[in-house]
């Protein structure tokens, strides 16, 4: 990989979770890895605070992160991982340790499902070579991946140049993790219109950077930049799957459970800091607060079955997460609809905790330093996914294609009542 000449206004982009090139891969267990979630957890609650503001890396974290082995975890085992995610018997754990992470600190939480999300796609499309090749990035360098899809008029295109040479012009805008993502996912548009996946080794190149653009009012520490790419080369080795692969179902829609996850644990964390706010104000007997919270414990136990049920349609559906890319199974709709459905209800559990919990701890919680008004700011954020009407459409439309009720999704190892 290689960068023209007359790129200009470039700027190298910095490498912030400094590890040596070399590392030997911790020996995973995953009851070991759940453990240390837990661990990891506690420190990024701890930190949290102190990387809320523009331009702050969460780079301590995902050192933990990495010394834990859950950079490495996502990968199937013969590629030194453990499979979570990949595998859909580990689907339950990686959407436990997602919730744990996103509970501590949602931004945390939302780079490392990209992480997961990159090598999710990786394992579903890339060939052997491409697998073996950036699963050594992850196992022996602890390099991060992402997946910068969001894009303005001025989007990635990928033009060919022949020799299986390929040149980006255009930018991506929400490029979470800028500065922490080593091997991000971009998608770009082909000549024929076609949508094609690239990894690119960002220490390998010079891209221009707009930390400017960045000005949200939650989740500041996932330094969604704007990044262009232009004058950057590719090879042929670097393009990941077929055109199109990206917006193929089920793989497209049911990855939607993992910040489905995050974010329910940053509607438990809301929780956990306004119970502790009336405790310190006494005011945990006021049967309005009993109200509210019988509320938000209802929903919070509600999105913890949604995410059961996500699982166990996983496993159902087939041993690998959304199935073998080379066939098509019959029940993909099903899988498509049951996966809106629990991020659909997840989100909306989630907007149910902010209102109540403004509504308990009134206008003196919602005061800094207090970490609910982090943790809010954060979550609205985080919960506004696109195309959530759309999601709401396909489940409609799935059910009123589908006559028997309680046939539309079945759970294997339960029994219809």
């Amino acid at each position: 990989m290689q960068v023209e000449e007359d790129s200009l206004t470039a700027i190298h982009l910095p490498a912030l979770v400094a590890v040596a090139d070399e590392l030997a891969p911790p020996k995973l267990q995953l009851s070991d890895l759940l453990q240390q979630t837990v661990e990891i957890a506690k420190f990024c609650s701890k930190n949290a605070a102190a990387i809320d503001r523009h331009g702050v890396y969460p780079a301590q974290e995902f050192e933990w992160i990495a010394s834990a082995g859950l950079l490495t975890a996502p990968l199937a085992p013969e590629s030194g991982g453990l499979g979570l995610g990949i595998e859909s018997s580990s689907i339950d754990e990686l959407l436990t340790i997602l919730k744990q992470i996103g509970r501590a600190n949602l931004a945390v939480g939302r780079i490392y499902e990209g992480h997961v999300n990159g090598l999710q796609l990786l394992q579903t499309f890339g060939t052997p070579a491409q697998i073996a090749r950036y699963a050594q990035d992850v196992r022996d360098r602890h390099k991060i991946f992402g997946v910068w899809n969001a894009e303005a008029k001025d989007g990635v295109k990928i033009i060919p140049l022949g020799q299986g040479k390929y040149r980006l012009e255009g930018a991506k805008t929400f490029a979470t993790g800028c500065g922490c993502v080593d091997r991000p996912f971009i998608g770009g548009t082909l000549p024929n219109g076609d949508w094609q996946l690239c990894i690119v080794s960002m220490e390998r190149v010079v891209a221009a950077i707009d930390p400017d653009w960045w000005q949200p009012a939650g989740m500041r520490a996932t330094a969604s930049y704007k990044v262009d790419f232009t004058g950057v080369i590719l090879d042929q080795s670097e393009l990941i799957g077929q055109p199109g692969d990206y917006y193929r179902q089920p793989w497209l829609t049911a990855g939607v459970v993992r910040f489905a996850a995050v974010q329910l644990g940053g509607a438990e964390a809301l929780f956990d800091a306004a119970r502790h706010f009336l405790q310190t104000i006494d005011r945990t007997k006021d049967p309005y607060q009993e109200e509210r919270f019988g509320k938000m414990a209802i929903g919070l136990e509600s999105g913890q079955l949604w995410l059961q049920g996500a699982a166990a349609q996983l496993r159902q559906y087939h041993p690998t997460f959304a199935g073998d890319p080379a066939l098509s199974s019959p029940t993909a709709q099903a899988l498509v609809a049951y996966t809106s459905m629990v991020r659909t209800a997840i989100e909306q559990i989630c907007m149910e905790a902010i209102q109540l919990t403004e509504r308990s701890v009134g206008t003196l919680g919602l005061l800094p330093p207090h970490p609910i008004e982090r943790i809010v700011r954060d979550l609205t954020l985080y919960l506004r996914q696109p195309a959530f009407d759309a999601a709401l459409a396909t489940v409609g439309r799935y059910a009123l294609q589908n006559v028997v009720t309680d046939s539309l999704w079945n759970h294997a190892p339960f029994t219809k009542i």
